[in-house]
């Protein structure tokens, strides 16, 4: 990037050396389609089959033992910023047909990653190439002690970084059971009749922000941890007189918000609302929803990243409208086959990985091949359903941690996560250039939401804006600031508006 004046330059680091007094930030878009859908996840279950579908996002060089520097190859990325090519994923959603008893895949609407600059009196320092994060735990079944609020300073308690956001066209309307404790339903917020934990018991009908899982990530690094050992490497800020400040110790890094939107209306009508029962369940089995979690690798470039947190806040407008982009932005569709092939959308008998239902009225009991006993997952399912229907948190790393080595990135029997893994013979790639590589176990078969209340460190916050250009027309979102510029109507129906 070339600045024509010492004048400009004096202003860009002055504004650089400010810009942390207050919160700035800027949301990470990507394209229209995810990269992929399937059972990988190179952080926890590295070389081997994942036990339930994650829907991943970012950079190309995606597969099932990719590291940073992979990502940093990728040939093409969905996000919209280009030099952007880390990987953003988490577990798929299904509706369960209390008809039928088959299970249906649900469309990822949209997703947005949020990437907040806190106010702090540490430097904020981009991702380092290869960092793996994880936040939530995927054997919940039960709510947080937390309640049904979001927490996120470990000063003032046990941290809640997990909820759900269930907007109303009546935004009076509740989307939790009233007086619910949590244990055989969800729990409504007490600030904000739209959030709450656990999965809603209604259909969530707001324009363009069906149901909406929302995960916050960590931003404090421990260098001495390593950039894979993810139980370990991360912990949460604390409040110092208003700043956000890491321990001693530790690097101060872009805190990261998903917020992930689901296509739930396109099952209104197929089930009894405002009874405390839901139908949706996450690909590990979770009927509560209590278990969401997320996993982050880093492909930044590092430079251009930098660049964004010391002179970009751009808000919801996207991190494309960043100024001085090294590189420009990525517009083309970008996706992979997934490196493990199975069926894992449409109508299966069963989820991917057999993964049993639990939660609820389905009891709490989770799949019994998890990493401590070493036993490998089930391939899935080959039955067919027999009839279709018609076509329609405790994170890992919430207190600074000692130091412990890397952990290597290599395949294991058996995982040293603590989640439930599994493994396979399957057909891996990366990109379109494939290769067999066998693991233990035998193959898998085919078988505007109101931003009142939104509220985290005083910032409101909410992601109405559809990336996909068939459904609203990108170029309406312009720059920060500018005056809602249309609406048009979704292919489900329901109406899109700049917010």
């Amino acid at each position: 990037m070339k600045f024509t004046s010492l004048a400009a330059v004096v202003s860009l680091l002055s504004a650089a050396a400010a810009v942390h007094e207050n919160r700035t930030f800027a949301v990470l878009r990507f394209t229209s389609k995810p990269l992929t859908i399937g059972r990988a996840d190179p952080i926890i279950s590295p070389g081997k089959v994942s036990t339930h579908v994650h829907h991943i996002l970012g950079g190309s060089n995606f597969g099932l033992s990719s590291t940073g520097e992979d990502l940093m190859k990728s040939k093409c990325s969905t996000a919209k910023v280009k030099g952007d090519n880390s990987n953003y994923w988490f577990p798929s959603l299904y509706f369960k047909d209390p008809k039928s008893d088959n299970l249906e895949s649900v469309e990822l609407y949209y997703a947005n990653v949020y990437y907040f600059f806190e106010p702090t009196n540490d430097e904020i320092k981009a991702f380092p190439t290869g960092l793996q994060m994880v936040i939530g735990d995927p054997t919940v079944r039960t709510p947080p002690v937390t309640g049904a609020e979001s927490k996120l300073d470990p000063s003032k308690g046990p941290v809640n970084p997990i909820k759900w956001t269930c907007p109303r066209a009546d935004e009076n309307q509740r989307s939790w059971p009233v007086n619910s404790d949590g244990l055989m339903a969800g729990m409504q917020d007490p600030h904000n009749n739209g959030e709450g934990v656990g999965f809603p018991d209604v259909t969530c009908d707001r324009e363009n922000s069906p149901l909406r899982a929302d995960i916050h990530f960590p931003s404090c690094y421990n260098p001495k941890a390593g950039i894979t050992d993810y139980k370990n490497n991360m912990a949460w800020p604390q409040d110092n007189h208003g700043k956000a400040d890491c321990p001693e110790g530790y690097i101060h890094l872009p805190h990261l918000f998903y917020e992930v939107y689901w296509n739930t209306p396109a099952f209104a009508g197929r089930w009894e609302e405002g009874r405390g029962k839901q139908p949706f369940v996450l690909a590990n089995g979770d009927a509560t929803g209590y278990s969401l979690h997320a996993d982050f690798m880093s492909g930044w470039d590092e430079a251009l990243l930098q660049h964004i947190i010391d002179t970009c806040d751009v808000g919801t407008s996207g991190m494309k409208n960043c100024e001085g982009l090294f590189y420009g932005q990525n517009k083309d569709e970008c996706t992979i086959e997934s490196p493990v092939s199975e069926k894992v959308t449409g109508i299966l008998s069963s989820l991917p990985g057999n993964n049993p239902l639990s939660g609820w009225s389905y009891g709490t009991s989770i799949q019994s091949s998890d990493s401590s006993q070493g036993k490998p997952a089930p391939a899935p399912s080959s039955k067919v359903p027999k009839s279709s229907p018609a076509a329609s948190s405790a994170p890992f790393s919430s207190t600074a941690q000692s130091a412990s080595s890397e952990a290597s990135s290599q395949p294991t029997s058996s995982s040293e996560s603590g989640f439930p893994v599994a493994s396979s013979s399957v057909i891996v790639h990366a990109l379109h250039i494939y290769k067999a590589v066998t693991v233990d176990g035998s193959a898998p078969t085919s078988t505007k939401t109101d931003s009142a209340g939104n509220e985290v460190g005083g910032f409101k916050y909410a992601g109405n804006e559809l990336d996909d250009a068939e459904r609203l027309d990108d170029s309406v979102y312009s720059t920060a600031g500018e005056a809602n510029a249309g609406e048009t109507k979704s292919p489900t129906g329901v109406r899109g508006a700049r917010f």
